[in-house]
């Protein structure tokens, strides 16, 4: 069905994403920007953010500027709209400054549509002023719970946004988060100084997910016992890097086939695991927190934690990520006694001492060779492995201590270890053609990026030197060497991968003395993390309300009555179901007796059975069964969806 001659939104969804229709709120949001007006949206993860940016950007033509913290989901979007022949650059503190100066000319040209920065380069005021010499018709916040003290993620950098607002004025905000309590949506608010913004929220009910929480001393045996009696693509979150390993080896040993993921693994693991995992070749990744950001499969259908997150936030958007689809799903949390004190710790454990911080603070300075008043908008690479060890610090109270100094607005580290290779050819087509003096095997690996790359004469591109060695038929080490030699004769511009940490220093290095970690930096926010875990502790562990109207509490959505799916609503329908059956019986043995075998088979089908599958398993009269259905479903124990009947 074409859209409407005159529904420009829904002609731009379907000409550049190829969709004929919105999803929920998203077409809400877009008339909101196009009208002008500061909009705040929350959308749950996988709810299609993107879209409520992206179409206004290309109706309201200029510039976009999205402000976002996450430079891998940065550069994925920007490649993303390139493939759309949309044109996006981006700008952060991991790229070089050649890189810079080519995505400023792009910008400054009119060479992009939309712009994606992170936050702390809204300190630069050179980036600023070049601002004012474009046309500027949209700004986005994604991520906005950063810019809020009271948010999980607060981040000290995403305060510059105020400076966006001072030399845009007038420019409308788009500020979008998948969770947000009403105190952060205020905040949030508030804070990026929204002219009476309109807000639009999706329900945090998701009707097709059952949260379940599961007691248990071995939950390693639990993982399995989950999996073996269920089907589909899984995710199991653990807190550990070594934990995903032995768990993945443990499924694969079972004959469950699994794959660990963290932060620790190359791009190339990184992508081919999750490639695997996306086409179903492996069923189940065993995850840190690093997986599942940008990452939309919408058929997950059991999300498992193995460890209590932090908070309900973050629990939430990880087992979110379960039936994107709509299907029925399950988010089983694993729990035991020894939970509650390990997640209180955490709380210790993130607040060092403010000495030790500040001896932190110190000690990096100097293993970066950095001078008092030295290192003001320079970026160093940072082996955040030798710095323990040179320094005998235990690694999570040294991370700790970093991200403490972040929010003081001292450093800004990434952990984003691994920045893939990139090349641009820095000549004409026509000074390419000409050159010589070059191997074959440079000509070979040159031939090879020109027919898999391109835009390479224009901006920098991600390169895989495994890809192209496939393709021209070198080994990798020839392939590195060949690209050496063409950026020695300045035929291209090549910056090889790296898989250290960086620092980036917004001021220059101040006097021990100086280094202040203020009260609304350390105080404030251990209070407000012990608010957390407290609330993830009751949900995890007090079965006296329904789990998702305790989730949906917090956010401050309120529902009267259960949810019937989680394990607390499970339980109160199997005490009615058992009353129920008994005044059946009264009235007829032989239905009754039925009626019993009919509750255990489906109790055993999780997923529900249609009509015959029922009649077979059970081997009975259709009619008595048809009877036995209705007055299950007429007395709330069970329920038709999508023709299947499910115990409720």
């Amino acid at each position: 069905m074409k859209p409407a001659a005159n529904d420009l939104p829904l002609a731009t969804l379907r000409r550049h994403w190829g969709h004929d229709s919105f999803r929920p709120l998203q077409r809400e949001i877009v008339d909101s920007v196009l009208d002008g007006r500061d909009t705040l949206g929350l959308m749950p993860t996988g709810g299609g953010k993107s879209v409520t940016f992206q179409v206004p950007g290309m109706i309201l033509g200029g510039v976009t500027i999205v402000v976002t913290p996450l430079i891998s989901l940065m550069k994925d979007q920007v490649d993303n709209l390139r493939r759309r022949r949309i044109k996006a650059v981006c700008l952060h503190s991991g790229m070089t400054p050649r890189e810079r100066n080519v995505a400023r000319e792009h910008l400054v040209n009119g060479n992009a549509r939309f712009l994606y920065v992170s936050p702390e380069r809204l300190r630069n005021q050179t980036f600023l002023d070049d601002l004012r010499r474009i046309k500027v018709k949209l700004i986005v916040v994604d991520e906005a719970h950063c810019i809020s003290q009271w948010g999980y993620d607060f981040r000290p950098s995403y305060l510059n946004i105020g400076r966006l607002r001072d030399v845009l004025p007038g420019i409308p905000l788009l500020a979008l988060t998948a969770t947000a309590t009403p105190e952060v949506a205020d905040d949030i608010c508030s804070q990026l100084r929204m002219n009476n913004p309109r807000r639009w929220s999706m329900s945090f009910s998701r009707t097709n997910l059952n949260y379940i929480v599961r007691r248990t001393d071995t939950k390693i045996h639990d993982v399995f016992h989950i999996l073996s009696r269920t089907s589909g693509s899984s995710i199991v979150y653990v807190r550990s890097r070594k934990r995903t390993a032995d768990i993945a080896e443990y499924l694969n040993s079972a004959g469950i086939s699994a794959a660990a993921y963290h932060a620790g693994l190359t791009a190339d693991h990184k992508e081919e695991r999750q490639n695997s995992w996306i086409a179903g070749q492996t069923r189940v990744m065993v995850a840190t927190n690093a997986f599942g950001m940008g990452i939309d499969k919408p058929d997950v259908r059991v999300v498992i934690h193995y460890d209590l997150p932090p908070s309900l936030e973050e629990y939430y958007q990880e087992a979110g990520r379960a039936g994107r689809d709509g299907l029925t799903s399950y988010a089983v949390l694993l729990t035991t006694d020894t939970d509650r004190g390990t997640l209180r710790r955490r709380v210790t454990e993130t607040f060092p001492e403010r000495e030790y911080i500040k001896k932190v603070y110190e000690r990096i300075c100097n293993f970066l060779h950095i001078s008092i008043d030295e290192g003001y908008d320079t970026i160093r690479d940072f082996d955040f492995e030798k710095f323990c060890l040179t320094f005998h610090y235990q690694q999570r109270q040294c991370l700790a201590a970093l991200h403490l100094l972040e929010q003081a607005g001292y450093i800004d580290f990434s952990e984003e270890s691994d920045r893939r290779s990139r090349v641009m050819i820095t000549v004409t087509r026509e000074e390419l053609y000409n050159a010589g003096g070059i191997t074959v095997e440079a000509e070979s690996a040159l031939r090879s990026m020109l027919r898999r790359y391109p835009g390479i004469f224009t901006d920098y591109i991600n390169i895989s030197e495994t890809e192209i060695s496939s393709a021209s038929m070198l080994d990798k080490q020839q392939v590195y060497d060949a690209l050496l030699e063409l950026n020695r004769a300045r035929l291209i511009s090549y910056i090889p991968r790296s898989r250290t940490p960086y620092i980036y220093f917004p001021t220059a290095r101040e006097e021990p003395r100086y280094v202040t970690i203020g009260k609304n930096i350390y105080e404030k926010r251990r209070d407000i993390m012990k608010h957390r875990v407290e609330s993830m502790i009751d949900y995890a562990f007090n079965a006296g309300k329904c789990r998702e109207n305790r989730m949906l509490a917090y956010f401050g959505e309120k529902k009267e009555c259960g949810c019937g799916r989680c394990d607390v609503c499970r339980d109160r329908n199997k005490d009615r179901q058992k009353r129920g059956i008994g005044g059946i019986m009264k009235r007829n043995h032989e239905l009754a007796m039925l009626m019993e075998r009919t509750v255990e088979f489906l109790r055993s089908r999780p997923r529900g059975a249609d009509f015959r599958i029922i009649e077979h398993g059970l081997d009975a009269n259709g009619q008595d069964i048809a009877l036995c259905l209705s007055q299950l479903c007429d007395e709330g124990f069970a329920r038709l969806e999508n023709g299947a009947y499910i115990l409720n």
